[in-house]
């Protein structure tokens, strides 16, 4: 999947390198992986429903 996307950790994320998330947009879904395991799951949410919920947070 790292050939496809850019991965951005999370400006939220603490400078110890726990509890970190990174997220990629390789077209039209988001995707969320943990920065502490990147080989690991990687969960794809829709851009239209990441958009949402984002927005939800301002």
């Amino acid at each position: 999947m790292d050939s496809m996307s850019t991965w951005r950790k999370s400006s939220y994320s603490d400078s110890s390198g726990n509890n970190c998330v990174e997220v990629a947009k390789p077209d039209s879904a988001v995707l969320v992986r943990d920065t502490a395991d990147r080989d690991g799951s990687v969960l794809a949410i829709d851009a239209v429903a990441w958009q949402r919920f984002t927005a939800s947070l301002r």
